[in-house]
């Protein structure tokens, strides 16, 4: 068994579509379809229904999914744990995946620019906040990059631990116009705003009760009025729920800087304009106030120059 036979089977559950999982591989979809084959195999058991669309998970692909979370993280966490940090030559972020993708490339861009250059590296996400943060405390990461919100507190030693606010980001409500909800078309711009809720529960795609956005939306539902939601699927990665999202899967709330291009061409609608539905974030960087080397100062140095903060 090869631990990239579990990076796959993790990358195809996140996504629910072989080519896109294939595409996040960097492999070909038939390469990709032959390695998930070899792990089945080496299973014993068939760990995807080929016959759904989305692909979908059998029980045996259910049980084994957090298995091979913990896998990847353990032998993610061995290997950095022993590489030299001198060796590498790399600065270590712990980041929530939306912002690998959405966020930090151009803001590196822009840090180099008042920073000496420096190599970078993403330890592996650990699926969550906590769990991330754990990484940061342990030494295993210089950096941790993540979203914040004042309903999700999380609570870190200020005296061994500094952050600052380096962007701002906001989730929102969308979907595809092409939602069918009991087998209609409904129109989705506006929905919430118009009634509080559908009188039909709504296909929804959440992110689960662990996840940071899983843990603000469901304080945010608590506040609003009913919404009445049917989940179809859950995901603690935005990029794949919004893969789902464009197939008219079901209505989600994604990071606004996630979906600029879909909204502008009309892929997706937003759901609601009134901003109780959507909840404001910040973007913030943590490190440990310890020992650390010249590379991670000059860094920190310039990601809090208020002209990067407000660009």
């Amino acid at each position: 068994m090869e631990i990239k036979w579990l990076e796959d089977f993790v990358a195809l559950a996140d996504t629910s579509s072989f080519s896109r999982a294939a595409e996040i591989r960097n492999v070909t979809q038939p390469a990709f379809s032959r390695r998930i084959r070899q792990l089945e195999a080496w299973v014993g058991a068939p760990l995807i229904n080929r016959a759904t669309m989305p692909a979908e998970l059998t029980p045996a692909g259910r049980n084994l999914l957090p298995l091979a979370q913990d896998t990847i993280r353990m032998f993610s966490s061995v290997r950095e744990t022993l590489r030299p940090p001198a060796e590498q030559g790399l600065v270590r972020f712990a980041a929530l995946h939306t912002l690998t993708v959405t966020f930090f490339p151009d803001w590196l861009q822009s840090l180099q620019t008042r920073a000496r250059h420096f190599g970078t590296s993403f330890i592996a996400d650990r699926g969550g906040i906590e769990a991330n943060l754990q990484a940061l405390t342990d030494g295993e990461t210089d950096f941790f990059l993540t979203y914040t919100h004042r309903e999700v507190p999380f609570h870190l030693d200020r005296e061994k631990f500094a952050s600052i606010a380096i962007g701002t980001d906001r989730l929102i409500p969308v979907a595809s116009p092409e939602l069918r909800i009991d087998r209609k078309i409904t129109p989705m711009a506006g929905l919430l705003d118009r009634s509080g809720s559908s009188k039909l529960a709504v296909p929804y795609l959440g992110y689960g009760y662990s996840s940071f956005f899983g843990v603000a939306l469901c304080r945010m539902f608590a506040k609003n009025p009913p919404f009445r939601r049917s989940t179809v699927h859950e995901s603690t990665i935005s990029a794949s729920l919004k893969e789902l999202a464009l197939t008219g899967a079901g209505l989600c709330w994604l990071p606004q800087s996630l979906v600029e291009k879909e909204l502008e061409q009309g892929l997706l609608v937003l759901c609601a304009a009134d901003p109780a539905w959507s909840l404001d974030l910040e973007i913030r960087l943590y490190r440990s106030t310890g020992k650390s080397g010249p590379m991670v100062e000059a860094l920190w140095r310039a990601a809090g120059e208020p002209a990067l903060r407000n660009s």
